[in-house]
């Protein structure tokens, strides 16, 4: 990553490679197989490089959109630039674009390939929510995932369970078509084989991605803590934030679990659903623990 004061996680690091070697060997072992079979699968997972691309180069826009957030000027919101402002100059890095999202739900995300092409926004139930040292440790935790890069990381980490996600529905509409449904002369239908490899890679490429994940949180949540010095802080707005989402109608946190892997803290509704079971983000406990230990080494803010 580029250099800031944002502390350097080793542990974020290795886990981003070691998850990263064993996605890319998934994927060699994926093709061979794929191209053993001799499908015309194989173009799904062109499509899904395509798509792969696409998600890099605009993924600031898409979220954006997906949240009906807007890039505010300066002169639109000085306070919140204010908060921007002052983070980044604490970190020594280049300032974002900073967007709203009108939404009540309180949240935030930062995203974009790069620190130079990256954007933070924030909810209007967020700003309505936090005072402005709890709304500055979460921007922190938001800019720490611009520093390390997270963004970029977990784009190029999900491809392998989109390929194989696709490959099983375009295996399914060929065999539903006739195009490689034929039995070979020994075995099983191809559409069989095909439809149960993609589906263990996709499941093995899901788990390693979440793990990754929820780590990637937990490293953003120290790295406010150390930059802006407030443990505590950091903790009370996750406390408010947490128990302002029971509060938001179930609804509307549906409609956002698509993107909790950017939020701040997870967009869960009540009841069942695979985002409880496989969160992105880690326990609301643990992470106040964490900060809990931080604040214990690092002793009282001054």
């Amino acid at each position: 990553m580029a250099r800031t004061r944002f502390p350097a996680d080793r542990g974020l690091a290795s886990r981003m490679v070691a998850t990263m070697f064993l996605l890319g060997l998934l994927y060699v072992v994926f093709v061979a197989v794929i191209i053993a079979i001799g499908t015309s699968a194989i173009i799904a997972l062109f499509l899904a490089g395509g798509l792969l691309v696409v998600q890099y180069f605009t993924s600031d826009r898409i979220a954006l959109a997906a949240v009906g957030g807007k890039v505010v000027s300066a002169e639109q919101e000085p306070e919140l630039h204010a908060v921007v402002d002052r983070l980044c100059a604490m970190a020594d890095m280049p300032k974002p674009r900073v967007a709203i999202a009108d939404a009540d739900m309180p949240n935030a995300f930062a995203t974009g390939r790069s620190q130079d092409h990256s954007v933070i926004c924030v909810t209007t139930g967020m700003l309505r929510r936090l005072d402005e040292p709890e709304l500055e440790a979460v921007l922190a935790h938001e800019l720490s995932h611009v520093a390390h890069r997270d963004v970029a990381v977990m784009t190029i980490a999900s491809f392998l369970g989109l390929a194989a996600a696709l490959v099983v529905r375009f295996a399914f509409y060929a065999g539903l078509f006739g195009g490689i449904g034929r039995r070979n002369q020994q075995g099983p239908p191809v559409v069989l084989v095909i439809m149960l490899v993609s589906s263990v890679v996709y499941g093995i490429s899901f788990l390693l991605t979440r793990a990754l994940s929820r780590y990637r949180e937990l490293s953003a949540d120290r790295a406010a803590a150390v930059i802006t010095g407030r443990p505590s802080t950091l903790a009370a707005a996750l406390v408010k934030v947490s128990g302002e989402m029971s509060k938001i109608p179930t609804r509307d946190l549906r409609s956002a679990e698509p993107l909790n892997a950017f939020f701040f803290t997870p967009a869960l509704a009540n009841g069942f659903s695979l985002s409880s079971l496989f969160s992105t983000h880690p326990p609301l406990q643990r992470r106040l623990d964490q900060l809990a230990r931080i604040e214990a080494e690092s002793g009282p803010a001054t």
